[in-house]
């Protein structure tokens, strides 16, 4: 969280989002699914190569913020706009998957 606060002061806060990227809609969807199950899938992974709860939470935020930050990155090598929205509802689908795996495997 500190990363991204500095980061976001230190960039200025990013480019003024586009017209086109509204907060709600298909997009914004299909990135809260896919962390989600990125998020419960990985935490699964860990789970059953022996890690601790708490090492496959972290392991398995670090996979999902990967996935994220590489899809934006993708985004913006293909000439696209770099979304910090897109990355919100990532984090948001990310906390959803945590929160799943926690009431299944405590």
């Amino acid at each position: 969280m500190k990363f991204f606060l500095a980061f976001t002061l230190f960039t200025g806060g990013g480019p003024a989002p586009s017209p086109a990227d509204p907060w709600f809609g298909h997009d914004k969807f299909l990135h809260f699914t896919v962390s989600a199950l990125i998020q419960g899938a990985a935490h699964a992974a860990f789970r059953s190569r022996g890690a601790t709860y708490g090492q496959a939470s972290w392991g398995a935020a670090a996979v999902t913020a990967s996935a994220g930050i590489g899809k934006e990155l993708w985004d913006l090598h293909q000439k696209r706009d770099f979304s910090f929205r897109d990355l919100t509802w990532d984090g948001i689908g990310g906390a959803a998957g945590a929160v799943a795996m926690r009431q299944i495997n405590p």
